[in-house]
């Protein structure tokens, strides 16, 4: 069974830094594309970032300039640099990937989430 362990997230005041970090791990055959959502309370999950196996990297209008996105295909990981944090990002943020496994085939993927808390 595939489980992505995802970590580094914490409480932060506003214009530090968090970097999130996020692991796959099992029979796992093909990384298709992997990327951070996040959830604010009330509101809808929403894309954060992600890049494809072709390393196409696509960030939301309000996170772009202050987030990186990057992989490390040889750990099956995927990483979040936040920078410049603000009050609104408060969320909790969770990974997602698709990926091919060696027994199932392709699949979709979540992990449990983790908070990200920003305090003025």
């Amino acid at each position: 069974q595939v489980q992505l362990v995802e970590s580094g997230g914490g409480l932060v005041q506003a214009g530090g830094s968090l970097r999130l970090s996020c692991a796959a791990s099992g029979s796992i055959f093909r990384i298709n594309g992997m990327g951070w959502y996040r959830q604010a309370p009330g509101k809808q999950r929403e894309l954060v970032a992600l890049i494809t196996t072709d390393s196409r990297i696509n960030y939301a209008s309000s996170v772009k300039g202050r987030f990186t996105i990057s992989r490390d295909n040889a750990k099956n990981s995927v990483y979040l640099q936040m920078n410049s944090l603000k009050p609104e990002d408060t969320a909790v943020y969770y990974c997602n990937a698709h990926l091919t496994t060696i027994n199932l085939g392709a699949g979709e993927y979540w992990g449990q989430g983790t908070q990200v808390t920003v305090s003025s």
